[in-house]
């Protein structure tokens, strides 16, 4: 069973950074689709940014909300997914989660991590 473990999250005041890491269990080879979502209290979970795999290109995508501000990246050479967040604000508060997923004999699987609390006090 893959496993994707989250750090790097925690208080910073409005304006400061942060940076996300995952370290999945198995090669970042083995996943197509990585990305990281939030949850904020009493909200549904949203895409916060995704990239794909580099045989498609590593192609990034971010919610409207995060454009500019934060940064998806994975790193062969660490085996690790990132995310830097940059001008953060309160309304950035919530549990970011770590996602993959993989295609095997056209068969889909999802994993996700369990999650790190980011908070920004207003």
């Amino acid at each position: 069973q893959v496993q994707l473990v989250e750090s790097g999250g925690g208080l910073v005041q409005s304006g400061g950074s942060l940076r996300l890491s995952c370290a999945p269990s198995a090669s970042l080879f083995s996943f197509n689709d990585m990305g990281w979502y939030r949850q904020a209290p009493g909200k549904q979970r949203e895409l916060v940014a995704v990239i794909t795999d580099d045989i498609t290109g590593g192609i990034k995508k971010y919610a409207d909300s995060v454009k500019g501000r934060f940064t998806i990246a994975r790193d062969d050479a660490k085996n690790t997914l990132s995310l830097q967040m940059n001008s953060l604000n309160p309304e950035d508060t919530a549990i970011y989660y770590c996602y993959a997923n993989q295609y095997v004999l056209s068969q889909k699987s999802d994993y996700w991590g369990e999650g790190t609390q980011v908070a920004v006090p207003s």
